[in-house]
C-alpha cells in the first residue's frame, strides 16, 4: 500500500484476535479528509455484550455512538474489536457506557460525541445510560438515536 492516511493502520486487512479486555484493546484513527466540514458519524452496536461484575452473567445492550469528528476518524474495525473486548469484562452498565464514550472522546478529540447505552432488562429493569461531551454543535444534522423506550425492544 502506498503512503496514505491509512498507512499506520495495523488491524485493518489482516487477521486479528479479540482483545481480552478493554484496557488491552487498541483503537486506531485516521486523518479526517473532510475536517473542514462539520458532519455527524453514527455507529450502532445492537448486540453489545458485557458481564455483570457481581454474578458474571451476560448483559446485553444496544449502543448508539454519534460524533462530529475533528482532525481524526475512528477506524471501524478497531472500534468493533474495542467494543467486543467488553464481552468478558465485568462492569456495571453505567461504567461500560461512560467508559466507552470517554475513551473515544479522549482518543479522537472530536468536536462533539454522545453515546446512548440502551441496556436490556435484568431483574425486570432496563437501564438506559447517556453521556456526551457537551452541547450539540449548531448546523450539524444529528438525528434522534431512534431507540424507543423499552417495550420488548427489537
Amino acid at each position: 500500500m502506498s503512503e496514505s492516511i491509512y498507512s499506520d493502520l495495523k488491524q485493518l486487512g489482516g487477521d486479528t484476535v479479540l482483545p481480552t479486555s478493554p484496557e488491552n484493546a487498541v483503537l486506531e484513527r485516521v486523518q479526517n479528509p473532510q475536517a473542514d466540514t462539520a458532519y455527524n458519524v453514527r455507529f450502532v452496536a445492537p448486540e453489545f455484550t458485557s458481564l455483570c461484575p457481581m454474578t458474571g452473567q451476560p448483559d446485553f445492550a444496544h449502543l448508539v455512538i454519534d460524533y462530529v469528528p475533528g482532525e481524526f476518524l475512528v477506524e471501524s474495525k478497531s472500534l468493533k474489536l474495542f467494543l467486543g473486548s467488553f464481552r468478558n469484562h465485568g462492569a456495571f452498565h453505567e461504567d461500560c457506557t461512560v467508559s466507552i464514550g470517554r475513551r473515544l472522546a479522549d482518543f479522537l478529540d472530536p468536536q462533539w460525541l454522545r453515546i446512548g447505552g440502551y441496556w436490556y432488562p435484568r431483574g425486570g429493569i432496563p437501564i438506559d445510560v447517556f453521556w456526551h461531551t457537551g452541547p450539540m454543535p449548531e448546523g450539524v444534522w444529528i438525528p434522534d438515536q431512534g431507540v424507543p423506550p423499552y417495550r420488548g425492544r427489537g
